[in-house]
């Protein structure tokens, strides 16, 4: 992830104002009066969320109540042990400690080794995503996410691959198109991962809502997508949008987006001339991780899309 400026900090007080800068304002305590920080902070910043990785290189405690957003702290060596509104939670690796907004909580013991990458979600749009992702109003995200579940992994396995795509291109995430795009599909993954199926009727949507959503895709397939938008315009939560994608269609709602660009792409591309840029073409309808597109173009037509530009 880029650096936040002033990612080292020479004594304790340093140490403090540039995680509270870069994450969540809080006040720190050293475990060790001995110890000197060994501070290691970078920040990523993508419209309504923030990821943030942090080590403090000496075992801390943490106090803070997480003004205007969510906090979910993930633990990718050592543990973290807090406590909140009468909570215990101990987070090591495979889970996550999740922390509300605006309300008082304590990280009693941050374990000298210990790195965690912390996910901050704004409340009030994280709030609407949880009801646009389960088709209702439900606003309470467990305070402990276990992430060797499959829609865990799941979600980790996108969060490093955004990590990855981001530091590959450091000039990606400053676009606000797919900055919007990335924080829709990190948060419809962690709502599904983190938040209980549905426990009423599970009945697939009709061929009627699919066809409304599907018209909506045709007319604009470079929009930033995301499952929650879609489901909206169906009028069904995520879950049931993804159930009648799957029976009516063969594929998820992600899917057929892409495939509805790369087609675009293609025509695109095979028309094109030798100013023509597959990277501006890939962008202009919607493509914004270049190495998952280029998979992608090559798995459905069987050349590269350069190969095509070229006319080979």
């Amino acid at each position: 992830m880029p650096a936040m400026p002033g990612g080292n900090a020479p004594d304790w007080d340093d140490a403090e104002r540039v995680v509270s800068h870069a994450y969540f304002p809080h006040n720190l305590t050293p475990l060790d009066t001995n110890a000197a920080p060994a501070l290691h902070v970078k920040a990523l910043p993508l419209g309504p969320m923030r990821l943030t990785r942090i080590t403090w290189g000496a075992s801390v405690s943490v106090h803070t109540s997480h003004p205007g957003g969510y906090a979910v702290n993930i633990p990718m060596s050592g543990q973290i042990e807090s406590t909140s509104q009468g909570h215990t939670i101990v987070s090591g690796q495979g889970a996550a400690s999740v922390f509300r907004p605006d309300t008082p909580a304590a990280i009693d013991r941050w374990t000298d080794d210990c790195e965690i990458v912390g996910v901050r979600f704004d409340r009030d749009y994280l709030h609407r995503e949880m009801t646009r992702v389960l088709g209702r109003p439900d606003q309470h995200l467990p305070w402990q996410a276990d992430l060797t579940t499959k829609a865990g992994q799941s979600w980790m396995s996108l969060l490093r691959s955004v990590v990855v795509q981001l530091r590959a291109d450091t000039e990606l995430w400053r676009n606000p198109l797919v900055a919007e795009q990335l924080a829709g599909a990190l948060t419809t993954s962690f709502v599904l991962a983190t938040m209980p199926a549905e426990t009423e009727s599970t009945a697939h949507a009709r061929p009627r809502i699919i066809k409304r959503v599907l018209d909506r895709i045709h007319d604009d397939p470079a929009q930033p997508w995301t499952s929650a938008e879609m489901a909206q315009i169906a009028g069904v939560s995520v879950r049931r949008l993804q159930e009648g994608f799957r029976e009516y269609l063969g594929m998820c709602p992600r899917d057929y987006v892409q495939d509805v660009r790369l087609e675009h792409i293609h025509q695109e591309l095979a028309s094109g001339d030798s100013a023509t840029s597959v990277t501006d073409v890939a962008m202009r309808w919607g493509m914004t991780h270049t190495g998952r597109f280029a998979a992608a173009y090559r798995k459905k037509y069987g050349v590269a899309p350069s190969q095509t530009l070229r006319g080979t």
